[in-house]
């Protein structure tokens, strides 16, 4: 996980996420990511496996563990 603060009040963290290969993969990471409460967006790349959250703050790893399982993908490493 990476993360910073690009303007304030907002945190970009880069995770990793495996067996993400087709966009429908895609949507439905973002879909699940987004629905944490303080996510401004997600962008989710099949092709890197890295998925990038804007956030008003520092999210829970777990909660963001618990988002990405429900889509059916694993929180592998932290980018």
């Amino acid at each position: 996980m990476t993360a910073h603060t690009d303007t304030p009040g907002s945190v970009t963290t880069v995770y990793r996420v495996s067996g993400m290969s087709c966009g429908h993969c895609e949507g439905s990471v973002s879909g699940e990511i987004s629905a944490i409460a303080g996510v401004t967006s997600v962008k989710a790349v099949a092709s890197t496996g890295e998925v990038t959250v804007v956030s008003d703050a520092p999210l829970d790893e777990e909660t963001v563990r618990a988002a990405v399982d429900e889509a059916g993908f694993e929180l592998a490493a932290q980018a």
